[in-house]
């Protein structure tokens, strides 16, 4: 069971980029899915998640400028990022929690992708 985050890169500030997050090896659609990020010199936090019934949480910073989908025929979750700020750069991961439900809680979740670096320019 792998997941793989991609579609990170360099943008400028008010910008967009789409993260994806694949999965390989296990049914994603009943999966809850995170991401997450971890600026230089901070702790990980929670950005979105969406649970196997589809409820969507974001945290503040990303509400109205983020969104979380996804594609369960693709076995695949993305993160739209529009909007971006300077202060959304960081490396961002996705993961899976088995239990379905969405934990806003890092340790709760059962796999993890590598991260997707996202560095936006002012």
């Amino acid at each position: 069971v792998q997941l793989q985050a991609s579609g990170g890169g360099l943008v400028q500030a008010g910008g967009s980029l789409r993260l994806s997050c694949a999965a390989s090896g296990c049914t994603f659609s009943s999966d809850a899915v995170g991401w997450f990020r971890q600026a230089p010199g901070k702790e990980r936090e929670l950005v979105a998640l969406i649970n196997s019934g589809g409820s969507i949480y974001y945290a503040d910073s990303a509400k109205g400028r983020f969104t979380i989908s996804r594609d369960n025929a693709k076995n695949t979750v993305y993160l739209q990022m529009n909007s971006l700020k300077p202060e959304d750069t960081a490396v961002y991961y996705c993961a899976a929690d088995f239990s379905g439900s969405g934990s806003h809680y890092e340790y709760e979740y059962d796999i993890w992708g590598q991260g997707t670096l996202v560095t936006v320019s002012s």
